[in-house]
């Protein structure tokens, strides 16, 4: 991770402000400014932890912060050592200690053995820029502290980032929530990763979420989740464009609005529209760009050179025909609408389950608009598999959607991924 001092800004020094508070200390507001405030917090979380207090992020001190960032500890059993007494000094629980070492047995701990222990404290921070870094780290965190998860990768973006996925479940009934297709549209990424960390959860505590038995959901459907199809352009969105990017000059010529890659940009990292590349109507959708002031690679609307042309779509793709998925949700913003129809296509029970949706979220059922009608994931699934598929537009605003309003999105959207498998 990069050293951070007196003036440094971004994403890093958002999420260390957010790791601060989350285990006491005040840094001040989780605004990206490493101002005198965070530095003195920083100073006070060196000097507990037996670090030299100098207020810098430094390699010793980031070391020091990615055990708490990735959820977890390894710790070596002493003489006398129980669960309940390593749980205790980790504020956390004995079931939580208990479910990241399935094979250990509590009642003949050795000395010498290494164990991991899971700290108190959430492993998916939602107040922050969520790159694709970050998320990479929650993904192993999470696999540490709930072991059942199945984490697999389904390919690898233009810039060699894995494309991952996470498994809920182990039920007959498979569906597919995916994420982040568009860059700005970053958010919908922390809001799967959070369903993820708060599923994962509610089957090792063996307990419910909004009435729902996570356990009885767990056998009777299996979730499938991608939370970030696009993890070249949201590195750009929240990082800039760095120097060493291969796509450097093109991208600064791509980038022809004027405006930063922080405001316009949800392609991917070779000016793809990725939910524009997809064999649904791609040729009409191709025949739309004129009209929309599209004549190559660019921010936004630009399907490619031909359907699946980039590795991120081909990938989803692929994934998709390897299951039997009764129904997929590609989460974009902004809008709070849920669309379900492609080219006059109705599934059965399609609009009766977004009607359902609709009535937890609040969202309205709508038709596609001109400039989205065509070559989406979610036409191509509706195409190919005739079952109910839905592009959720979440949040209110422009793009893209500020953090703030996570806690709201979050509490719209979580029925419908609880509910999906068996609706």
């Amino acid at each position: 991770m990069e050293v951070l001092t007196l003036g440094s800004r971004g994403a890093a020094v958002k999420l260390i402000q957010s790791l601060l508070i989350r285990i006491g200390y005040n840094p001040g507001p989780v605004d990206g400014i490493f101002g005198p405030v965070t530095r003195q917090a920083v100073r006070e979380f060196q000097l507990d932890n037996g670090l030299e207090p100098d207020g810098v992020a430094g390699p010793a001190t980031w070391s020091r912060f990615e055990r708490f960032l990735m959820g977890y500890d390894t710790y070596t059993i002493r003489p006398g050592d129980t669960f309940y007494n390593i749980s205790g000094r980790y504020y956390t629980t004995l079931n939580a200690v208990m479910t990241a070492n399935p094979g250990v047995d509590p009642g003949n701990l050795r000395v010498g053995q290494v164990i991991n222990v899971p700290y108190g404290i959430d492993v998916v921070f939602t107040d922050i820029d969520y790159t694709y870094e970050i998320m990479d780290r929650d993904i192993r965190g999470l696999k540490v502290r709930y072991p059942f998860i199945e984490v697999g990768i389904a390919g690898r973006s233009v810039l060699g980032k894995n494309l991952y996925y996470i498994k809920l479940g182990n039920g007959p009934s498979e569906v597919f929530y995916n994420g982040a297709h568009h860059a700005l549209e970053w958010i919908t990424a922390p809001l799967l990763m959070k369903f993820i960390e708060n599923y994962a959860r509610g089957y090792a505590r063996n307990s419910s979420i909004q009435g729902y038995n996570i356990r009885d959901l767990w056998n009777r459907g299996s979730i499938y989740i991608m939370p970030m199809v696009n993890p070249d352009g949201v590195n750009l969105v929240l990082e800039g464009l760095k120097r060493d990017n291969p796509y450097y000059d093109r991208l600064l010529a791509w980038n022809d609005t004027g405006l930063p890659f922080s405001q316009v940009w949800n392609a991917n990292i070779r000016g793809v529209d990725l939910n524009r590349n997809y064999p649904a109507s791609w040729e009409e959708a191709k025949a739309q760009e004129p009209s929309l002031g599209v004549d190559g690679p660019g921010p936004t609307r630009y399907g490619g050179p031909s359907p699946l042309s980039e590795p991120e779509t081909q990938a989803v793709v692929n994934f998709t025909r390897q299951h039997n998925f009764k129904l997929v949700i590609a989460y974009h913003t902004q809008g709070r609408v849920i669309y379900w129809l492609y080219k006059g296509i109705r599934p059965p029970r399609a609009l009766e389950i977004a009607n359902i949706f609709s009535e937890i979220t609040g969202y309205a059922v709508s038709g596609v608009p001109y400039e989205a009608a065509y070559a989406g994931y979610k036409d191509w699934f509706v195409e190919q598999y005739r079952r109910p598929g839905y592009t959720f537009e979440v949040g209110i605003g422009r793009n893209p959607i500020p953090i703030s309003q996570f806690d709201t999105i979050y509490r719209e959207n979580e029925e419908v991924l609880l509910l999906a498998p068996i609706v």
